[in-house]
């Protein structure tokens, strides 16, 4: 049966019928057409949907849309400010933190929610964080680099 759910995504109120049983991940890509979002694995397993509900790190493709009814919800492509990358889409880019890119968006989400939490990580913690996001063309060095470069330049620093 068809529901109404409405949330903000990446700042703008939306209003969209769904069903019951529709994962947000599928309202971000299909409903509201924002791909930055990815399905990987169908099984929780691999991080590549991870966005933002409410400020916190979630798999898109485990909860329902219905369940993120009334909540601020940040995927990659709200991150972007008027063209101007994210000081951690930026490290990304500056310190070759992806190779194909699948993983890359999930991979950014899920540093942003670690580095609210502990703003200075080392690198042994960005690992043991993304223990939930897989990447099948690297060895992870350089996406940890990228995250510990991204949160110094969130700290201000160079």
């Amino acid at each position: 049966m068809p529901v109404n759910v409405s949330m903000n995504v990446n700042g703008r109120a939306v209003v969209e019928e769904v069903e019951e049983r529709t994962l947000l991940v599928e309202l971000l890509r299909e409903n509201l057409r924002l791909t930055g979002t990815h399905v990987g694995c169908d099984t929780s397993q691999c991080g590549a949907c991870v966005v933002h509900v409410d400020g916190r790190s979630v798999k898109a493709c485990t909860m329902l849309a219905t369940q993120a009814h009334g909540a601020d919800v940040t995927t990659i492509e709200g991150l972007a400010d008027n063209g101007k990358l994210h000081p951690m889409q930026e490290a990304f880019r500056e310190n070759h933190g992806l190779q194909c890119g699948f993983c890359t968006p999930g991979m950014v989400m899920s540093a942003l929610d670690l580095v609210a939490r502990n703003p200075d990580p080392t690198g042994g913690e960005v690992r043991e964080w993304l223990e939930g996001n897989l990447c099948r063309c690297t060895g992870y060095h350089n996406i940890v680099k990228s995250i510990l470069a991204g949160a110094s330049a969130m700290r201000g620093g160079s």
